[in-house]
């Protein structure tokens, strides 16, 4: 297996909080600091593994996951060097975090992590290119983008995206970052709607109730035409994103078109800062 450079884990001890992931044993003095992989964690209750890519194989599994649900479930066009992969230029620079069925092994949930450092790295965010993000410069330091999440459709009962979340908050704390920012999607065909209907009313409720301060406002470098949309559909949004929405995320702005993914594309940014108490003490242990 071809091991990764992943260089930002030499920097900090990534994981989940204490009490799901314990604290290992002192080293000895002379060992090197910070130079082991964090383990796996292991949910006896509900049969998974948490843990963040170490090898090429590890990426390798995760990109065979985005390519089932984004290309085969959604009907995704992707250029791709591998048949079978959604593979793309940020990979390379991203931490990529998987949840594994225990028994079998296999990839049933992903998260990309693009953090400030290989931002800065790659030269932008993947959000950079469907948005103007220049309002958000002044975050840029402490801010990771979020993408690729995926749930394999077997496993979609909240379980395995609480797990990554976990994963996510620990990682958050533990390297002192407090953004996170992302392009939540909203496939053309939601709820039995099949044009960008649904994803226009989405935009207009939220737009009334969850949007970020005007200071963090963004705009879509391809807009989504909502004027020309029927905004007025009862239909709720993805399950990411209701979840999102409870952790306390806002919108940043209007949808964009993704015309390879065929989704309407919200920016959307969440503050450790604005996580209710709740799930800061369910992430956190605070």
């Amino acid at each position: 297996m071809k091991e990764l450079p992943n260089p930002t884990f030499p920097l900090s001890q990534l994981g989940l909080r204490a009490a799901l992931w314990p604290v290992p044993a002192a080293t000895p003095a002379s060992a090197p600091a910070a130079v082991l992989a964090p383990p796996a964690i292991v949910d006896a209750r509900q049969g998974i593994t948490v843990s963040w890519a170490r090898h090429l194989d590890d990426v390798r599994a995760a990109q065979r996951l985005r390519h089932e649900v984004f290309v085969g479930e959604m009907g995704a066009r992707v250029s791709t060097p591998l048949a079978g992969h959604d593979i793309d230029l940020f990979d390379d620079f991203c931490e990529h975090l998987l949840v594994r069925e225990e028994r079998t092994g296999q990839v049933i949930g992903t998260y990309r992590v693009l953090t400030p450092a290989q931002a800065r790295r790659v030269g932008s965010t993947y959000s950079d290119t469907e948005f103007d993000l220049t309002r958000l410069r002044d975050l840029r330091e402490r801010m990771v983008e979020l993408g690729r999440s995926c749930v394999h459709p077997d496993h979609r009962q909240g379980g395995v995206i609480l797990a990554l979340w976990g994963a996510l908050a620990g990682f958050m704390h533990r390297n002192k970052l407090d953004t996170m920012i992302g392009c939540a999607s909203i496939p053309m065909s939601h709820n039995g709607v099949t044009s960008g209907d649904a994803a226009a009313s989405i935009w207009r409720q939220l737009s009334a109730s969850h949007m970020a301060p005007i200071q963090y406002q963004v705009q879509p470098r391809l807009p989504l035409p909502v004027e020309r949309l029927d905004g007025a559909l009862d239909v709720e949004p993805p399950a990411l994103i209701k979840g999102y929405l409870r952790l306390g995320a806002k919108v940043l702005g209007a949808p964009a078109w993704d015309p390879d993914f065929n989704t309407a594309d919200l920016p959307m940014l969440m503050r450790i800062d604005d996580l209710p108490p709740r799930y800061r003490k369910h992430f956190l242990g605070a």
